[in-house]
This record gives C-alpha cells, structure tokens and sequence, in this order.
C-alpha cells in the first residue's frame, strides 16, 4: 500500500451553468497514479454530497489511486428531473478526464461509479448512445439501483417516474438492463445479498445479462449485508471492498 497524498476541492461547471464540486485525492506525491476513478454518491438523487465517498477516495488513493467524488444538481435543488442528474454526471467525468490527463492517465486507465443513484447515473452515462464520448472504460458500482425498471408494477413505475421528474413511459430509458450490448464496459458491482432497495436477484439478472452479451461482468455479493453496507463502520466490508476495487482498477490499466 503506498500513502495517501494530497487532498483539494475543486468544481466544474455543470449543464445550467453553476458550479458543482469535485474532491479530488492523490496518491503520494512521488507515486504516479495507477488508474482513475470518479465516483458519485447516492441519496436517491434528493440528497448526499461528494463528502459522503471521501472515505472511500482517500482509501483508494492509499492504494495508488487518483480518486475523485463528484457532486451533481439535486432534485429540488437545482434539478428538474433526472435528465439534469445525468447531464451533469457527463460534465464531471468531463473534467475528470481532463484533471486525470495532468497526472498522465488517459481514457483506458479511468473508471467512473458511484453509490446506488450514484452509481446508477454513472453507468447509466456509460451504457447509453452517448457513451462514446464519456471517456473512461470501466465502470466501479456500490449497490447500484436502477438495474431493471421494467420489471417494477405499473403503479409503482408511475410513482417512480414522477418522483425523478419524467413522463411515466419514459421510464425505461433508464433501466440499464435495457442499455446491455456486446461492447457495454466492464464493470464491477459490490452489492448485498439483502439490499433493500435493489434486490440481489435483479443484480444477478443484469449480470447474467452482461456476460450472455459478452461482456465483462463482475458481481461481487456481501452475505447478509444491506443497502448502503459500503461505508465505514457499517459492517466490516470497507476495507474487503475498497482492495478489491483497487484490484479491478489496476488489473483494468495493466491491460489497457
């Protein structure tokens, strides 16, 4: 493990024009980053802040890695919808990119993820039509949601769509399951078997669905641990998760 280095905040500028935070945390200074990641935190797209994924950062920066949190507009703060989420999400991978080409790291060496909405709203930038110019190759999720929408009941997709800002049958643009293709990135998703929000068995369907697509797929499964099990202090998985998120990381750029 090498130290971790020097911490700073920055911003960038999101899609209405404001300013949005990026933590950023570096490995030792006389240690050139492996690889790179961005991570955006969950709250259900209403609340969280990049603060949340510090931990997690400042970890993986121990390990080698250039990490940064990215905050996004939230859903009555700033945010309209989700669409405003998510183009804000392609901003900050944006400048991500642009800060990892400082430090020597271009497309192949960087990964973006995030926690649950988080998480969801990366892939989701990574999965979709537009993914060619997001600029990084992997993906790194923390109990993702959002994995298969359509399999919700109707009223509840209802409810759902309403509450991240959309028309009902817009829904299923942001089921990630329906964005699985030969060629969609590799991922790595650490999920719990009893998350509460995202049940195991959708995870495991999204997986199984990568790999039939012959995709790289890697589902990692916390026995007995919920929704939110990542964080410090919340189960003993931290430290198990954030080596083998290093592990995927670095594995990824070795062979870039």
């Amino acid at each position: 493990m090498t130290r971790a280095g020097r911490e700073f905040s920055t911003s960038y500028r999101a899609a209405d024009g404001s300013e949005l935070p990026l933590l950023v945390f570096e490995p030792a200074e006389d240690t050139p980053p492996r690889a790179g990641l961005v991570l955006f935190h969950g709250g259900a797209l209403r609340e969280g802040s990049p603060d949340g994924l510090a931990p997690h950062c400042r970890s993986l920066a121990s390990r080698g890695i250039l990490a940064v949190s990215a905050g996004y507009r939230l859903l009555g703060r700033g945010a309209a919808s989700i669409d405003d989420c998510l183009a804000d999400v392609r901003r900050a991978v944006e400048q991500f990119g642009r800060l990892a080409a400082t430090r020597g790291l271009d497309a192949p060496h960087l990964a973006a993820g995030g926690s649950s909405a988080g998480a969801h709203l990366a892939m989701l930038a990574a999965m979709t039509p537009h993914s060619a110019e997001f600029g990084v190759a992997t993906v790194v999720a923390l109990n993702p949601a959002g994995l298969n929408l359509g399999s919700f009941e109707p009223d509840a997709q209802r409810r759902l769509a309403q509450e991240v800002g959309i028309a009902a049958d817009r829904l299923t643009e942001y089921s990630l399951i329906e964005f699985v293709r030969p060629g969609s990135p590799p991922t790595q998703i650490h999920h719990g078997t009893r998350d509460e929000v995202e049940p195991i068995g959708s995870v495991r369907q999204f997986r199984d669905a990568m790999v039939r697509a012959g995709n790289e797929c890697i589902l990692l499964e916390y026995a007995h641990a919920e929704h939110g099990f990542h964080y410090p202090g919340t189960g003993g998985h931290f430290d198990d998760l954030i080596d083998a998120t290093a592990r995927f990381l670095v594995g990824r750029t070795a062979t870039a």
